[in-house]
Parts: C-alpha cells; sequence; structure tokens
C-alpha cells in the first residue's frame, strides 16, 4: 500500500494543501453551526467520459436504459476546457461516473493529462476491455488507481447481474494486467478488485478470496448493493447481515442500516461533472436532476459557490432525507 498512499502525496503542493484545510475547516464549522460556510474549492472530483455500456445491470440506471438525461461521450477537449478549470486545487480526480470509460476512444489521454497536471486518477471498469493494446496504454498513461468490478466466480452467478458480460473476458483481463505491470515493473495502476455482495454471490466470497489471491491483483473489496426499488428487488439484497445496506423491519420493508444524518462531507469536498460539463453534487445524482451549472459555461467559482449549491447544502445540514438522492446513500 505504500506506493498507493506515496502516489496521492506526489499531488500535493502548497496550493493544494491550503485549499484542502479551507474545505475541511468551512465543512467543520458547517456542521457546527449547522449553516453553510464554503470556503476553498473542491479537492476531489469525478468526471464522466460515457454514459455508454456493454453491459445491462439490473441496478445500473445506465444498464437499465433509464437515464433521463442525454447519452454521450466527453470530448477529450472538453475534457481539457474542464480538467484546467479544476486542476489548480484539485488532487484526487475519479474518471468514472455512469457507463464503462474504456468505451470513451479518448479516455487514457484524459488520465495522461490528468497526470501531467499531478493529480491522482482512479477510475472502475467491467473488465471486458482490458485487451493487449488497452493494457498497454493504461499503464503508459500512469493511471493510478483501477477498480475492476467482478461479482462471481462462474458464469452463471456472474452473469446474473452483469447481464451480457462474460467471467472469462475478464479473469483474462486482469491475468494480463498484472502480466504486463510485472513486465515494465510498474507499481501502476494498483489494482483494485472489487466484489458486489448479492444474495445470488454470497455463497461465493471465499471462492473470490482464493481468485483474488491467485490472480496477484494489489487488493480485493467487497462492496454492499444498491437498490433502487426496495421492494420489487429485495431478492438481490444479500443475507449477510455485515455485506447489506439495507435491514427489513418487522412489517416486512427494507430501511438503510445506517441512519441518514444530517450531513455530508462530499459536498463540501468534490462534485461530479457529466460527458457534457453539466455539475451535479454528487455520485447518487445519476439524471443530473440537482444541476448547479455547467463548466463549459460558467466559472468554477460561480457554480461551487451559487444559491442553488448553497440551498442544497442548507437542506442536507437541515434535513438531509428530504433529498430523495440523499435516501439510498451509504455516507
Amino acid at each position: 500500500m505504500f506506493p498507493y498512499y506515496f502516489q496521492l502525496f506526489t499531488s500535493l503542493n502548497l496550493r493544494r494543501v491550503l485549499n484542502f484545510v479551507l474545505v475541511e475547516t468551512s465543512y467543520f464549522l458547517s456542521r457546527l453551526i449547522r449553516i453553510p460556510i464554503i470556503a476553498g474549492n473542491p479537492w476531489a472530483a469525478s468526471i464522466e467520459p460515457t454514459t455508454s455500456c456493454n453491459l445491462r445491470c439490473p441496478e445500473c440506471p445506465t444498464g437499465m436504459l433509464s437515464l433521463s438525461r442525454p447519452n454521450g461521450n466527453m470530448h477529450v477537449d472538453v475534457f481539457g476546457t474542464i480538467l484546467d478549470k479544476l486542476s489548480p486545487d484539485l488532487m484526487y480526480l475519479t474518471l468514472y461516473f455512469q457507463g464503462e470509460p474504456l468505451l470513451n476512444p479518448g479516455f487514457t489521454k484524459m488520465v495522461q493529462m490528468t497526470r501531467k497536471r499531478r493529480i491522482f486518477v482512479a477510475t472502475s471498469t467491467n473488465g471486458h476491455y482490458l485487451n493487449d493494446r488497452n493494457v498497454d496504454e493504461i499503464i503508459k498513461s500512469g493511471l493510478n488507481h483501477l477498480v475492476i468490478s467482478m461479482d462471481g466466480t462462474d458464469q452463471k452467478t456472474y452473469e446474473k447481474y452483469r447481464v451480457r458480460g462474460d467471467l472469462q473476458t475478464v479473469s483474462d483481463g486482469i491475468e494480463r494486467l498484472v502480466a504486463a505491470k510485472k513486465a515494465v515493473k510498474s507499481s501502476t495502476p494498483f489494482i483494485e478488485l472489487q466484489f458486489i455482495v448479492m444474495r445470488h454471490n454470497e455463497h461465493q466470497i471465499q471462492q473470490m478470496r482464493e481468485f483474488a489471491k491467485q490472480s496477484g491483483v494489489d487488493t480485493l473489496s467487497f462492496k454492499t448493493a444498491q437498490v433502487y426499488n426496495f421492494d420489487a428487488e429485495s431478492a438481490i439484497i444479500p443475507t449477510l447481515k455485515s455485506k447489506s445496506r439495507y435491514r427489513k423491519t418487522s412489517d416486512g420493508n427494507w430501511v438503510m442500516v445506517n441512519k441518514i444524518r444530517n450531513r455530508c462531507h462530499r459536498i463540501w469536498s468534490s462534485l461530479v461533472i457529466t460527458w457534457d460539463g453539466k455539475v451535479v453534487p454528487c455520485c447518487y445524482d445519476k439524471n443530473a436532476d440537482h444541476q448547479t451549472g455547467n463548466l463549459l459555461d460558467e466559472p468554477l467559482s460561480e457554480i461551487w459557490k451559487n444559491q442553488k449549491y448553497t440551498a442544497f447544502r442548507r437542506q442536507v445540514l437541515k434535513n438531509r432525507s428530504a433529498n430523495e438522492i440523499c435516501r439510498n446513500c451509504g455516507e
């Protein structure tokens, strides 16, 4: 893990450290007095390379083709415009929101542009495009952190959620990436294998641990499943309480295990940008219903502290559960 944290450390400079302190202090004070105080600029961000995806995962708005906003790919030039506005204070960038990021032909170029600005960059993939060319380009790009989703150890279990997916393709891609890293003695990307625990695959947790160890990935993480319709989709919720973000009440309904508290670090420290430049508060706003501006038309300073953003933060401090997108959040 040392190389991982060292890479994070190298993204720091005096301006970014001072900005980080301002942001974190303003968040602490806001929680204390229950009034939104905004100082500094976001030190983290998520940018969406594309809304396209090869899979049809039943709990994903992209997979279900249910996004109400337009679909598209972010052009490299558009990415550059947005990055220029964020980069002075930005320390951490996630190149992912909806869709499969490797479907954007300019993805590795975006990574290179980000790394040139000494910003730590991460992404998440379903693992179907880790072919020889992409693997070489990913390693050369300097991508710091790559999350690969693999939710089963046999095809039948895997494809129950990863509809249209092929487990062998993903497994081969992981092997290819690990081997390519070793061949050039690269410490990047840090490879995180991610397993979303659901009722139909929870019996394979130990098998996944064994696969991760044999495959040579850097770490394995288990993620709790998110569902949108508790009644209709409750079959996906695992029986293992330790791996579920929901619990069943005495009247048979499903509710969040974690209490929804009137606070949210994300909307003080980071923002999310869609492929066409829209700014939304966080990754739970899949349809950009709470758009606060567009970075292609407005400066970051005006969006970050404008009336809509401030009103959203005020609502979070007052009654967070009143925001629909907050009701299913595990923070």
